[in-house]
């Protein structure tokens, strides 16, 4: 009898333990879902505010015919792209990623949030260009491609068992490697450079978004405060 009793007791210890296994894991899911979609709704936010800026810059800084057709630049043009503030606003986005990178333990969560609109509204600045040198259509096509790429890789690194850390700083060095290859292009103007490192630069980009996914999932803790888990989010959107 005492047997019987204690084997009652035993097996229903072990079922409350199973119980509240899968409590928590049911509430880590949850609170990991919550903070991928808040890391990815600030990432497609800043892409909006980097696109409306982008296309308000370009408009504002081209004179053009009553048909569309591009005939000079205003002062706000030339100002960006005819002098010195050309390489400001190119720079202006990489200064902000290493400002945030070395600062986001002392900042509060406000402050990376706002810190991350105005690198979005930079990148806008640096990109009016591409209107000037490509058609509309042509950037819609690369933009949807792209984003399907991205959303592609972006399920694998979120998905996959495979520990992807180790190509971590294989894939970082290659981005080195693609932004130095890039500014010696601009002196250069090589087509054949440009196009080894367009093929090169996709290829990094797929694995480290990735990568990158893979590590903000990684970067989660249930014990997190709001605070932090804000500044987590917004890192994760300035990764992506």
């Amino acid at each position: 009898m005492a047997i019987y009793i204690l084997s009652i007791v035993e097996f229903n210890r072990q079922n409350t333990q199973s119980k509240a296994r899968s409590a928590e894991t049911h509430v880590i899911d949850e609170g990991l879902r919550a903070y991928m979609l808040k890391v990815y709704n600030y990432m497609a936010s800043g892409i909006l505010l980097t696109g409306l800026i982008s296309l308000l810059l370009f408009k504002l800084s081209v004179i053009t015919t009553s048909d569309g057709s591009i005939t000079g630049l205003t002062n706000i043009g030339n100002a960006l792209y005819n002098s010195a503030l050309m390489w400001v606003v190119m720079l202006a986005p990489l200064g902000v990623v290493f400002y945030m990178s070395f600062g986001i333990r002392k900042m509060s969560a406000a402050k990376a949030q706002g810190t991350f609109w105005v690198f979005a509204a930079l990148m806008g600045a640096s990109l009016s260009s591409i209107f000037l040198v490509y058609t509309g259509a042509s950037i819609t096509r690369v933009f949807f491609i792209t984003a399907g790429t991205f959303g592609a890789m972006s399920i694998y690194g979120y998905t996959t068992k495979r520990d992807l850390t180790r190509l971590g700083s294989f894939l970082m060095m290659g981005l080195i490697g693609i932004i130095i290859a890039s500014i010696v292009n601009i002196f250069m103007k090589s087509s054949m450079m440009y196009f080894v490192i367009s093929i090169i630069g996709v290829l990094v980009f797929v694995g480290l978004t990735a990568y990158d996914t893979q590590k903000i999932k990684n970067m989660y803790l249930v014990s997190d405060t709001g605070e932090v888990m804000g500044k987590k989010a917004v890192m994760g959107a300035l990764t992506l």
